[in-house]
């Protein structure tokens, strides 16, 4: 193996290797979304309703 061909061999790893990746936010590795589809009835919550019907 000849020094010209450990430079070339230095230089392609240099170009492949020689930057790391840009940095990712932890923000950015989370997605959410909600478990269920949101349904109106469920969460239409009326406490008067609740204690008229439970409490009084």
């Amino acid at each position: 193996m000849s020094h010209e061909e450990t430079a070339t061999e230095a230089a392609r790893r240099g170009e492949r290797f020689g930057a790391l990746p840009e940095r990712i936010r932890p923000e950015d590795m989370v997605e959410t979304r909600p478990a269920v589809r949101h349904d109106p009835d469920r969460d239409a919550y009326d406490p008067d309703d609740f204690a008229v019907r439970y409490g009084l």
